[in-house]
């Protein structure tokens, strides 16, 4: 206690000579006005957050990613290396083995995606709040970690609120009169990273249902700008592009916005010409199996479009033949590559701020999952209002299988329903 004392800075306003009881049962205990400098609400100017001094680090490392745990064999070929290349050619061995797996998932099938995106879930949860933990661990406040999990599995679909309901009142059994804004700020932490990861992972699940491509052509947009933003920076970078990241620059984030576009805009038409990945995934009651087979919808149909005169000049094209998603892969690249990448500026904040390198060292030169996915939380967001917005609409294999799923009472009221109809509209004879 009194190492923690001498590391917080003073003890605050109020520990100096009294002597005396507190005027307050609320008043803060020492260990909480610690916690409150290492959370960096203690009132400290803007650019301390930079300064690496002892004082402000947590007792415990806050992260591991400093271990090297490069494989030996990739340690012994790249001896020799200066540092820059050796990390150069360490992250690309790695980018190559990820995408190569990523191929692989998406061979096996939908149902193996939806796993991933789960154990990624669950993955990304634990970095986060292994930081939280290990912050705070010193104060032994009871539950955290235990009512962490649990909430992380009560907020999952498949489980019911009122699981959720009990966690939040083993919450509120579980304050400690020392401890209640440390244990609040936990909480806090808890429900944000619920919001960020959960969340978002069950939108990745919606995309997929939507067909593969939904889930295929964003993920691979984020990892082609990420990439593509390293490359062109690696060998090209001079100027600075912000201050939470000083080794990204302007000329790796225009180099990868003009690279994942071309790259999303191709992509979508050798994705757009199987069913295989434009069929929403649906589920089979004959089989008790997931399905991908439809007619395709209209913007997985070719279309000729009319250029417009500046271009049909300078080309000497007057039209072109596009699939529609084409188009709409222009959009979503766009965002990957403009918007998206904010998402890894955030994540960049949020570990200057504990001062970390990365959320984990899982993985060799790119540090944990959650480092390789701050984007494609942001990315499925938006793809999912995109979907909404602008693409999901009545869909014949859906209403199909659902009519499949009703009573035969219940279809037969809706066949003599939509015979009606139709009669009225003249589109099927007359009864005699």
């Amino acid at each position: 206690m009194t190492e923690l004392r001498k590391r917080g800075g003073g003890g605050g306003d109020g520990g100096g000579g009294g002597g005396g009881e507190p005027d307050s049962t609320d008043n803060i205990s020492d260990k909480e006005a610690d916690g409150d400098d290492r959370l960096g609400l203690s009132g400290d100017a803007e650019g301390e957050c930079d300064v690496d001094s002892k004082a402000d680090t947590p007792d415990v490392p806050l992260s591991t990613a400093d271990t090297d745990n490069t494989p030996q064999c990739l340690n012994k070929a790249l001896e020799g290396l200066p540092p820059r290349w050796k990390n150069y050619w360490i992250r690309g061995v790695l980018s190559l083995a990820m995408i190569s797996g990523f191929f692989l998932i998406i061979f096996m099938g939908p149902v193996t995606l939806i796993f991933v995106v789960m154990g990624v879930q669950i993955k990304c949860f634990q970095e986060i709040i292994t930081i939280g933990y290990r912050v705070y661990h010193s104060y032994e406040l009871p539950w955290f970690r235990t009512l962490s999990w649990y909430f992380l599995i009560c907020v999952n679909y498949f489980i019911s609120f009122a699981l959720y309901l009990a966690g939040f009142c083993m919450f509120v059994l579980s304050l400690v009169k020392k401890h209640y804004r440390l244990q609040f700020y936990m909480f806090a932490w808890t429900h944000v990273t619920l919001l960020i990861v959960v969340t978002q992972s069950h939108l990745v699940i919606q995309n997929l249902f939507e067909g593969m491509i939904w889930f295929i052509v964003p993920i691979s947009i984020v990892i082609c700008n990420d990439i593509m933003a390293y490359l062109f920076g690696f060998f090209f970078g001079r100027t600075p592009l912000i201050k939470l990241s000083p080794k990204k620059t302007w000329e790796g984030f225009i180099g990868g916005f003009f690279s994942t576009v071309v790259f999303g805009f191709i992509l979508a038409y050798l994705l757009s010409q199987f069913q295989y990945f434009v069929c929403p995934v649906g589920f089979n009651s004959d089989t008790n199996g997931f399905t991908v087979e439809c007619e395709p919808s209209e913007i997985f149909v070719m279309h000729e479009y009319t250029l417009p005169a500046v271009i049909q000049n300078t080309l000497r094209w007057k039209t072109v033949t596009l699939y529609p998603f084409q188009i709409h892969s222009i959009f979503l690249s766009s965002f990957g590559s403009l918007i998206g990448p904010f998402g890894g500026f955030f994540a960049s904040g949020f570990k200057r701020a504990f001062k970390i390198k990365d959320f984990a060292s899982t993985i060799p030169g790119h540090g944990g999952i959650m480092d390789r996915f701050d984007c494609q939380y942001l990315m499925a967001t938006f793809t999912h209002v995109y979907i909404a917005s602008f693409i999901r609409g009545p869909n014949p294999s859906k209403v199909l299988q659902q009519l499949l799923m009703l009573q035969p009472e219940q279809q037969l009221g809706i066949f003599h329903t939509l015979h009606s109809h139709l009669r009225e509209r003249g589109m099927l004879p007359p009864a005699e």
